[in-house]
């Protein structure tokens, strides 16, 4: 006896399957061609592997740095402490702020992964910092072209008093230990140049 074919769904949004996956022609574009969004990054990434020297590295902050800063493009991390990659562990969030997560990842950077050093950095004309929520909504919904005002954005109101608040969150933590740098700086987008605040 044959057994019967599986019905197919027709709401089930086409997509690659765990026989697909990696095969751009599982990612048709929306006119039907079959190219990969991600086919330029894939190229970047081979030339990128073709000298790879970062393997088997213990993956440990080797400056004992670790960075919260904001996810703006702006921001270049390593370079504008003069860092590498494998000398910081880096975090980043809209405004650069120390939330629970940032204060996950400081625990675990102090203890397990060599930080003795962290930089708190937010930056000059950051959207957090110079829009409402209120605003936020308005431009993500005309951007969704549905209603928004249900998400929530944590903008920040006083970005120097923010920044203060943060560091001392850093600094009270009780699994963080005095021994531990902890500074608050100001990045400028405009010259590249750090501001010391707290």
């Amino acid at each position: 006896m044959t057994t019967p074919a599986t019905p197919v769904d027709p709401t089930t949004p086409a997509g690659p399957t765990s026989d697909t996956a990696g095969d751009p022609a599982a990612y048709p574009t929306a006119d039907g061609a079959l190219d990969d969004p991600f086919d330029d990054l894939i190229a970047a990434n081979a030339a990128f592997a073709a000298d790879f020297s970062l393997g088997g590295f213990d993956g440990v902050a080797k400056a004992g740095v670790a960075v919260v800063t904001c996810m703006d493009s702006r921001i270049a991390p390593l370079g504008m402490l003069g860092l590498h990659p494998g000398d910081a562990k880096i975090f980043r969030n809209p405004g650069g702020r120390v939330n629970t997560n940032a204060l996950e990842a400081l625990v675990l950077g102090v203890h397990l992964l060599n930080v003795n050093r962290i930089l708190v950095v937010p930056h000059t004309r950051c959207a957090a910092a110079t829009r409402s929520e209120t605003e936020l909504r308005e431009l993500v919904g005309k951007s969704a072209g549905m209603d928004a005002s249900w998400q929530h954005f944590h903008v920040v109101a006083d970005q120097r008093a923010a920044l203060i608040a943060d560091v001392r969150a850093v600094h009270s933590h009780p699994l963080i230990p005095d021994s531990v740098a902890v500074g608050g700086f100001l990045y400028d987008v405009d010259t590249g140049l750090l501001g010391r605040v707290i």
